[in-house]
Formats: C-alpha cells, structure tokens, sequence
C-alpha cells in the first residue's frame, strides 16, 4: 500500500510532459497540413487572378508579362487572407482524418485523453496564426492591394502617377462639368492638398467649353459642396481672384467619393482607428470602415472556430463507417458559414445591422456549433 502511495506523484508528474508531447505532435501535424492547404489555395488564387489581370489590365493596356505577374502577386495576398479559414478547416479537417485513419486518435482515447485535450492546439494555434495575421500580415497585404490599385490605373489610362495619393474626381450637372485634380492627400483621406477645379460649360452642340480654373492650397469635400482654402480663381482672359476660403457646390455623394481613394482594403489595421475617427470628424460615415476593423478583430476566433469545426467532423472512428460522409459535411457546414460571413458583410456595409454584429455573429455561430457536435459526439 506504502509503495502504491508512493508511485502516485511519480504518474501525475509523468502525465503532464506524455499530454505535452502528445499536443506537440498534433500541433505539428495540424500545422503541416494546414500549410499544404494553404498552398493549394494559394496557387488558385495566383492562377486565377494571373488571368483576370491579364484580361482586364493586360488586355486593356501596354502592360508585359512581368508586368502583369506582378500584378497578381499584388493583388493574391488580400484574397488569400480572405480565404485563410478554409485553409485551417481543410488543413485541420486533413490532419485529423489521417491520424484517425491510422488509429492514432483510437490509441489517444485509448490513454484516456480526452478529444477536447488533442484538439486544443489546433485551435490555439489556429488563433495565435489569427492573431499574426491581424497585426503583421494584414498591413502588408493592405499595402500590397494599394499598390496593385495604384499601378493598375497607371497602366490602364497610360497615366503615370508621381504620387500615389494623386486623386482625380469628377461631377457635373446639365449645365457644368468639373475635373478634379489632387497633386496630394493626407493619409487619411479626406483632405486634398494642391487641388485643381476645371470648370467647362456644357454648350449644346460644342460639348465643353472651359470656363475657369480654381486652385486651392486643400480642399475638403462637405455635404453638398467643396470648402477650400487659400484659393485662387481665373477665368479664360480674367483677372485672377484670391480667397481665404471658397465653396463649391458639390453633388457628389461625400461617403462615396471618399471611398474611391480610400478602399477600407487598403487600410491597415494599425491605421483603422485613426481613419475612423477623422472620417466621422469630417461628417462621412464610417461604418464600411467599422466593419473591416471588427471583421479584423474577429479573425483569431474565426480560425480557431474553423479549425475546431474540422475537428468536430473527423472523430468519428473508422470501423463505424461514415467518416467520408461526415467531413464531407464539415466541408459543405464551412462554405455556408463562409458565404454567412460575407452575406452579414455585406448588411453590415448597407448599415442593415451594426458593423459588431456583422463582424461577430459568424465566428460565434461557426464556434458554437462545432462545440454543440463535440459535445453530441464526445460527451453523448
């Protein structure tokens, strides 16, 4: 009984370190398969948009071939990060269907550890790899997309930009026409530095007639009309005027206008708190960019509760039959959560329902239901 007693301590302190290695070995199989499918996914996308480039830019314009592969290099790694969960639902779907096919989750059950125990660093991983992306991989793949944006227009309109933050807009009316030009624009958005008005008449029969030339030190685009400061207008064989500040009347949608030269895609999630602020100060509305910095939060529980999804749907054992069937499922459940995902996106951005609970509610759904089938299957 002495020596029984005595060989206690000897087995708990053994358990932790054989769990460890145990949960180290599915980590590296789980990471393993997901990194395969990643690739996969990757090359898809690669091909994919390596043809829609070379037809909408490629065709449309002098660009080389080079030129066009790096464009889709360009323009892959926003689409690749917006499909990043499948590749953790097929990776860990993959991973944990082959250590069950060769009765290494039986031998794990059979040790007594439990399946919540061996599916915990997939999605701890999962999560931490959300969590990178967020901060590290989704500013890179924002600075990326603003650059496809930037080299695609240059191409397409033989333009060549100086300055990326170079804007031109246009409005009109039945009467009068105006180009906007913008040598520059702060980093967020919604002020324009050294702008240029050129006013033409719409003259029935002629098309346009240039009327006058306003420029402006900065510009801010307000509902229903332009501010300027420190502007300057001439007319064709006029005498120029000098104003402190000028209006303009506008009849372009302030949100929408600001959208064109600040796509939320292209703004980092660093800078998404900043560019919030100062669009709501401006009197835009920023709920398109609410969204994408909730969806951005939302990412780590997003890949942990894909990668528990794909677990859920491969426990079941072997000689039981109906595995194929099952994770064939997991794959359809994902897609329609996926297409959910985008589908609340898309009334989050309609301002249908909050950008929180557009962001939020597939994750927790997707989480919720892979715990209710472990629970099914696990806990009876």
């Amino acid at each position: 009984m002495t020596r029984a007693a005595s060989a206690l301590p000897g087995m708990f302190r053994n358990r932790p370190s054989r769990l460890t290695r145990i949960e180290r070995y599915v980590a590296t199989r789980t990471l393993g398969s997901v990194a395969m499918a990643l690739g996969v996914i990757a090359i898809l996308i690669l091909l994919i948009n390596f043809v829609d480039v070379s037809r909408n830019v490629g065709g449309k314009s002098d660009a080389t071939t080079l030129e066009v592969l790096w464009l889709t290099l360009l323009k892959s790694p926003n689409v690749i990060l917006l499909l990043l969960p499948f590749a953790f639902l097929f990776g860990v779907l993959g991973a944990f269907v082959g250590l069950n096919r060769r009765s290494e989750l039986v031998a794990m059950r059979a040790a007594g550890v439990s399946a919540w125990r061996f599916i915990f660093p997939a999605a701890a991983a999962a999560f931490l790899i959300g969590v990178v992306t967020v901060l590290a991989l989704n500013p890179l793949a924002s600075w990326m997309n603003a650059k496809y944006e930037e080299t695609s227009t240059s191409l397409l309109f033989n333009i060549k930009i100086v300055d990326a933050k170079e804007v031109w807009l246009r409005q009109g009316d039945g009467h009068t026409q105006v180009v906007v030009h913008a040598r520059s624009r702060d980093p967020n958005g919604d002020r324009l530095r050294t702008v240029q008005f050129f006013v033409y008449n719409i003259v029935d029969n002629k098309g346009l007639e240039f009327s006058r030339l306003i420029e402006a030190r900065e510009a801010t685009l307000r509902p229903g009309a332009w501010q300027l400061y420190g502007a300057r207008e001439a007319g064709a064989g006029e005498q120029a005027v000098l104003y402190d500040t000028l209006s303009i009347p506008s009849n372009l949608n302030p949100a929408t206008a600001y959208r064109k030269f600040a796509n939320p895609a292209s703004v980092p999630f660093w800078n998404l708190p900043m560019v919030i602020g100062r669009v709501e100060h401006a009197g835009f509305s920023a709920t398109a960019y609410r969204l994408r910095f909730q969806q951005l939060l939302a990412t780590p529980l997003l890949f942990a509760a894909m990668s528990i999804l794909g677990a859920a749907f491969s426990l079941r054992l072997m000689r039981l039959g109906g595995l194929a069937v099952l994770a064939s499922s997991g794959v359809a459940l994902g897609f329609v959560f996926f297409f959910f995902n985008q589908l609340c996106g898309s009334l989050g951005k309609g301002d249908v329902i909050p950008p929180v609970l557009a962001a939020w509610t597939p994750p927790l759904l997707a989480l919720l239901s892979a715990f209710t089938l472990l629970c099914y299957t696990e806990d009876g």
